[in-house]
């Protein structure tokens, strides 16, 4: 695979990996619309955090449970009591008031205690006990007598099949907004009932719904109005409430065969669609119940049960039922109707809004697009930012909902779905990195093939550049000058260029020059300015150094598409006389040095513009003479321009120093060049070079021993 084919592909991968996540996320916004069953666990165990996180704060207990408790069954005996001691029991809580009284207690038979079952059950012979029995009133006719005296509400059981007693309710009128075609609402239905005896009903005030279906054991949703064979019944708190008020009847509220809400005089509640609510569940109170046994001996304040909504309900060890509740607790059936009668009063009863699927599921849709597209664009530390984020912002605003206006807005069902998603996007991912990682490798292999055959080829190249310098040992055996040079390219071949050669048995030729750049095309083009040059001086080595300057420059700027330009600074230097000619095509200005001077003078003349400037400038030459000892030293920009890790610059000025103290100590041409260079080195500190850098330099000694004195002039 090429590395152009490789993003290419990643790209594809990376596309099809966004539309994956964005098709998933709309699978999961649609099952959470859909409200699918498996959520079901997930969603209540977030509702029942909710509310052990925060349970519902009481200021005001409007509801008193009177409890037929332990300490009632020792001192009065053991339960069933006669319903003579219930009779007593209402008339006595009767007298302090209270708004209505609830028997949460279901006497579907006639009392085994009366007179009457007595007689009926007992072989008395005595004729005058007989009598006596017989002209007693029942128990259940006391107990009928009490409710007949007391706003009392009695209760009954919805039962799956029908059971053939008879049915009391208060009416309830229904108030639709849309009617479907069979116009039932969808509540929870019974077959029948198990009521009180009909003798006891018939006295009552009102009568409550006391069946309660619970979800996995634990109470959470209560029907305030069910149906039992087609006649619609409120729960006992609602039915207590409505005998509270005075009121002759229930009024539901319903858009199609959905339930919306009940009134009952002052009291307005949301339902569910089947008409159950939710109770907001309060910590376990113990002011909230008296015993009975207090009651009846008058033991108890009065004002605890004037104005209030009394339950009468037996608690003892195994007579009631406890079950368990959303915050952790048990509670007795009686404890969990005097909560919702407190729900209903102060309106905090949970809603589970008809909005809140829809809102969930654009959550899932919104927040699951988000991560297909955004994980593979973003860092993984942005990528989990933006998954916290998504994880704890829904849960704050669905529990800021829960404690503001008591909506249940799940967030655990979108989020176990969003971190599901995310494992998906996170695997692909994964996978496409690993695809990618491969295919990179096999990228990365053929480059370093491909480096290594341009590392040779470069090798080859630096050889070859290496190869075309002079010997600096080429005057080794004349002992008229001492010359040498050196070069070190900025990468593996460089655009600085040295030549030096013999034109005859007295002139010396010498050049220095230096590309614009650095790398192979510099190298490239420095080794055509190179044989250019060579070849004009080898041609016409009698030619003035001038004139071969201008042709140079004609010839090397004839093919220059680059635009590239070279400094150059030529000259011949006569070894019997001393005598100097050069030109200067925009070179740094050479060094003379001489041994016993404390400063480097420096050649300014003979100068022009860069060779390919201008191709038609026409150079002139200089000449100067040298004395015996003197040395002349030729350098490129990159000494100068050198920089150490601060980007400082190595200066003319740390160069010229180096070249006087080098000279004043008898330097060698190579011992001068060597200093140079180490000095340049130390001061860059390992930063990386920014130039190739070229020093030559050269003494003349004197002409030879076994000429003339006086030296030739200059041919």
């Amino acid at each position: 695979m090429t590395a152009r084919a490789a993003p290419e592909t990643a790209l594809i991968e990376s596309g099809r990996n966004r539309l994956v996540g964005v098709v998933l996320a709309v699978a999961l916004a649609l099952l959470t619309w859909l409200q699918a069953p498996w959520t079901d666990r997930l969603q209540s165990a977030w509702f029942d955090a909710c509310q052990a996180l925060a349970p519902r704060q009481v200021s005001v207990l409007p509801v008193t449970v009177v409890e037929i408790d332990q300490k009632s069954l020792a001192a009065r005996g053991q339960w069933p009591w006669p319903r003579s001691l219930l009779a007593q029991l209402v008339r006595t809580v009767s007298q302090a008031e209270p708004a209505a009284i609830g028997l949460d207690i279901l006497m579907p038979e006639g009392d085994a205690l009366s007179p009457e079952r007595v007689l009926a059950d007992a072989n008395v012979k005595d004729s005058s006990v007989t009598a006596a029995l017989r002209s007693l009133i029942t128990n259940d006719a006391v107990l009928a007598g009490a409710l007949a005296s007391a706003p009392t509400v009695l209760v009954f059981v919805g039962t799956r099949e029908a059971t053939g007693m008879t049915l009391r309710a208060a009416p309830i009128t229904v108030q639709t907004k849309r009617a479907d075609s069979d116009g039932e609402l969808a509540l929870t239905r019974y077959a029948g009932a198990l009521t009180s005896i009909d003798e006891l009903n018939r006295q009552a005030s009102g009568w409550g719904l006391i069946s309660v279906d619970t979800t996995r054991g634990i109470v959470r949703r209560i029907p305030l109005v069910a149906s039992i064979q087609g006649t619609l019944v409120p729960t006992l708190a609602l039915e207590m409430l409505r005998v509270a008020y005075r009121a002759p009847s229930l009024r539901v509220t319903a858009s199609g065969r959905s339930m919306t809400g009940v009134t009952v005089g002052a009291i307005g509640a949301r339902t569910e669609a089947d008409g159950a609510v939710r109770p907001y569940f309060s910590r376990h109170r113990a002011d909230r119940f008296v015993s009975a046994i207090d009651v009846l001996e008058g033991r108890v304040d009065p004002a605890l049960l004037r104005k209030q909504l009394v339950l009468v309900a037996p608690t003892a060890i195994g007579l009631q039922e406890l079950h368990d509740t959303p915050i952790g607790e048990r509670m007795s059936g009686s404890e969990i109707q005097a909560q919702l009668l407190e729900n209903l009063l102060d309106g905090s009863s949970l809603i589970r809004p008809s909005w809140a699927p829809n809102a969930e599921a654009l959550l899932v849709l919104l927040s699951g697009a988000a991560l297909a597209w955004l994980l593979p664009r973003r860092s993984p530390r942005a990528v989990a930012l933006l998954m916290l984020a998504l994880v704890a912002l829904p849960l704050l605003a669905a529990f800021a909902a829960f404690r503001a206006r008591g909506l249940l807005l799940d967030a655990a069902t979108p989020l176990l779905e969003l971190l599901l998603l995310f494992g998906v996007l996170l695997m692909l991912a994964l996978t496409e990195s690993i695809r990618q990682r491969r295919s990179l490798e096999g990228v990365v292999q053929a480059q370093r093939e491909q480096s290594a055959r341009i590392a040779g080829e470069l090798e080859a190249a630096q050889r070859i550049q290496t190869a075309s310098l002079p010997r600096p040992d080429l005057l080794r055996g004349d002992a008229r000058a001492d010359l040498y040079a050196a070069l070190t390219p900025a990468r593996e071949v460089g655009g600085d260029l040295y030549d030096f050669f013999m034109l005859d048995d007295r002139r010396l030729f010498m050049l220095i020059g230096d590309v614009a750049g650095k790398g192979l095309s510099a190298s490239i083009f420095m080794a055509v300015s190179k044989a250019l040059y060579k070849g004009l001086m080898l041609r016409t080595p009698r030619a003035d150094i001038g004139d071969i300057m201008s042709a140079a420059n004609a010839e090397v700027s004839r093919d220059n598409a680059e635009m590239l330009f070279v400094t150059v600074f030529a000259a011949v230097l006569d070894l019997q006389s001393g005598e100097l000619v050069y030109c200067n095509a925009g070179h740094d200005n050479p060094y003379r040095l001489r041994r016993g001077e404390a400063q480097a003078r420096r050649i300014v003349d003979g100068d022009g513009p860069p060779l390919c400037a201008t191709s038609d400038f026409a150079y002139r030459s200089a000449r100067c003479r040298l004395v015996p000892g003197e040395l002349l030293c030729l350098m490129t920009d990159g000494v100068s321009e050198a920089q150490d890790p601060d980007r400082t610059l190595y200066g003319h000025d740390r160069a010229e120093r180096v070249l006087v103290d080098g000279v004043g100590n008898g330097a060698s041409a190579r011992e001068l060049v060597t200093a140079l260079q180490a000095d340049v080195l130390a001061f860059a500190n390992g930063a990386e070079a920014h130039d190739d850098l070229a020093i030559l330099a050269l003494r003349w000694n004197g002409p030879m021993q076994e000429t003339t004195a006086t030296a030739a002039g200059p041919d």
